[in-house]
């Protein structure tokens, strides 16, 4: 028997929702690039194609993400149990609406089976809404 090869950009291209492919890191509300402006490739391991790049953070970048995390955390800390339920929600509804998208993803960045990435990202979307129901509920519980 005689394996298919299957090229990454073939594979990329199947992406139909083409801004899950980030170049760029989250941080503050933008996205940017490293502050040394290295990137280093993502190489699928099936066919060692480079099938994309991202920022090479450093600890000066990751300092700048943390300071970011705290200062959010100042306006997210006011949010009710509805609303986290709420945005909750919405990304699990994001993980399920985009499932073929991130398995694929998935399995070209690391190598993981199409069937075994499809049910990651629904194991984890189950997380996800469990937390959602549960961020509505108030047992009288401080967690400091």
């Amino acid at each position: 028997m005689q394996a298919i090869k299957v090229s990454s950009p073939d594979e990329l291209a199947k992406i139909k929702d083409k801004s899950l492919v980030c170049r760029q890191a989250y941080i503050d509300g933008k996205w940017v690039d490293a502050a040394s402006q290295q990137h280093f490739d993502i190489v699928d391991p099936a066919t060692l194609e480079t099938i994309g790049s991202v920022p090479d953070m450093d600890a000066s970048d990751v300092k700048l993400a943390v300071s970011a995390a705290t200062r959010a955390f100042a306006s997210w800390k006011h949010t009710t149990s509805k609303e986290r339920s709420l945005l909750l929600r919405k990304w699990h509804d994001l993980l399920v609406a985009n499932k073929d998208d991130l398995a694929r993803l998935m399995t070209l960045e690391n190598g993981k089976p199409l069937v075994e990435a499809h049910g990651e990202i629904g194991y984890s979307a189950s997380f996800v809404e469990w937390f959602s129901e549960e961020a509505k509920r108030g047992y009288g519980d401080i967690v400091p």
